[in-house]
């Protein structure tokens, strides 16, 4: 059975960070959170690493991070960009923002040919989660065997601002039944965690909602689903300036078809990541404390 690959979200420029978040250091021998991502993919038995990423910044990125790789784990490039589209499609005039978390993952369809994990670059997942989704992966064996690591809404937040989440529903067997992308989510003084919809009103969510950290898990027919649909999607949106094609809308597609059921893994976990500046030194700190209970060596290459 093939072992599963690692898909690795880095092309963004973290707007609200102030830079390339993907290429900081934030560990003890000056190893990135990405880092981190791929040796706990590497211990837990994934066979190969694949990273999406924008043209450029493709020297700094390979001469910075893929050359720590050399020789521990295969490790592919593939670029997001603007213009990859769909024959008939193209970039309105004026538009600058990316197609989405969705049009990122489609850039790997010719680079995966195995089950796959999806994470973000920018988020510490722990080696637990890697674990987890390598075992499920490793034993898919036919197509729509979705999976994906659910968190605790109040494991996720930033103190430096608000984030956004893939909220969850699941049913009694555990499998996912939707899940909804929502913004601005955050603790407010008396209200709890709340979020604002798509209609600019506040809603509450309970502390131990289960969240999407955009940690997936796929069987390679994602890739045509995924495909057909963000046609659809260029059809409808794809004119506007800021509209974007999310995995959370293949997902709700492919279980409202039938065509995957998703198993949903749960985690206790926190998290931590560097959604903004003033978040990476709780990473730093973090990362530290978790070296000196022995579970990263102190130079992880």
């Amino acid at each position: 059975m093939a072992q599963p690959t690692l898909l690795i979200m880095a092309a963004g420029m973290g707007s609200r960070y102030g830079g390339l978040k993907q290429l900081d250091a934030v560990g003890p021998s000056g190893e990135t959170i990405m880092d981190y991502s791929v040796f706990d993919a590497a211990r837990a038995g994934f066979g190969k690493v694949v990273f999406v990423i924008a043209h450029r910044f493709e020297q700094e990125f390979r001469e910075k991070i893929l050359s720590r790789y050399e020789g521990h784990i295969p490790v592919e490039v593939v670029f997001q960009s603007l213009d990859a589209l769909p024959e008939g499609f193209s970039v309105p005039e004026g538009r600058e923002k990316p197609w989405g978390t969705g049009h990122a993952v489609l850039m790997a369809r010719n680079a995966i040919h195995e089950p796959f994990a999806v994470i973000n670059a920018d988020d510490f997942y722990g080696r637990a989660s890697f674990e987890v989704l390598a075992r499920y992966l490793s034993a898919a064996d036919r197509p729509g065997q979705y999976c994906m690591v659910a968190y605790r809404v109040g494991n996720t937040l930033s103190e430096s601002g608000s984030v956004s989440r893939g909220v969850c529903e699941t049913n009694a067997e555990g499998y996912l039944t939707s899940v909804t992308e929502r913004t601005e989510i955050r603790r407010m003084e008396g209200r709890g965690i709340t979020f604002r919809d798509e209609h600019d009103e506040y809603h509450t969510l309970d502390e131990h909602t289960p969240v999407s950290m955009n940690m997936w898990g796929f069987t390679p027919d994602y890739f045509t689903l995924s495909d057909q649909l963000f046609r659809a999607f260029l059809q409808e949106r794809g004119r506007e300036m800021k509209s974007e094609f999310y995995i959370p809308t293949v997902v709700n597609e492919a279980i409202r078809t039938g065509a995957a059921r998703v198993k949903v893994l749960d985690t206790t976990a926190r998290w931590f990541g560097v959604t903004y500046a003033s978040d990476r030194q709780n990473v730093v700190d973090s990362i530290r404390a978790l070296v000196a209970a022995d579970e990263y060596p102190k130079r992880l290459w």
